[in-house]
């Protein structure tokens, strides 16, 4: 049975903290975004178990306290914040309405931001080459002026970071 929570609202950054701030949690998030999907209970507790045990195979008696401890607490926390949607019969999980707000701040998993410093980074150089160019005399380059050019590629990159903050 899927029990959906009706929490619509944004979930506040301490929230966020607070859902991340314990390491299973964390874990579920990460293998939630690494499979895509939905997730069997059983293989997120398994994973969980082989991360934190020191020997292999995993003891059995760490896989059932993983296990249970997800059941009883993890699962439930996260659903209840809408991160996951975790049908209990069927004992699978799947990303929830605020699963993307949590995930953004996991590891390896900001890409937005990588993105953006992604086309910073390209302005800059496009930038530099130009001024460059236009230094060294080549024709049809040679008629920029560096200071013009310089404010452009710096607009550029203004406006690009504006976007990203009111976007």
């Amino acid at each position: 049975m899927s029990v959906q929570t009706n929490r619509t609202e944004p979930l506040e950054e301490s929230e966020v903290f607070h859902i991340l701030g314990n390491d299973r949690r964390r874990a579920i998030v990460q293998l939630l975004a690494d499979e895509g999907g939905q997730v069997d209970v059983s293989d997120v507790a398994n994973e969980i178990a082989a991360t934190e045990s020191d020997t292999s195979p995993v003891p059995n008696n760490l896989y059932k306290s993983v296990y249970v401890s997800l059941q009883q607490t993890h699962l439930p926390q996260l659903q209840e914040d809408a991160v996951i949607e975790y049908d209990s019969d069927a004992k699978t999980i799947q990303p929830g309405r605020h699963f993307d707000e949590v995930l953004q701040y996991v590891d390896g998993h900001n890409t937005d931001h990588s993105r953006l410093l992604q086309l910073h980074l390209g302005l800059c150089l496009l930038g530099l080459a130009v001024i460059a160019l236009a230094g060294l005399g080549l024709p049809g380059v040679s008629s920029i002026d560096p200071v013009f050019a310089s404010v452009l590629f710096f607009l550029a990159v203004a406006a690009s970071s504006l976007y990203q903050l009111l976007g």
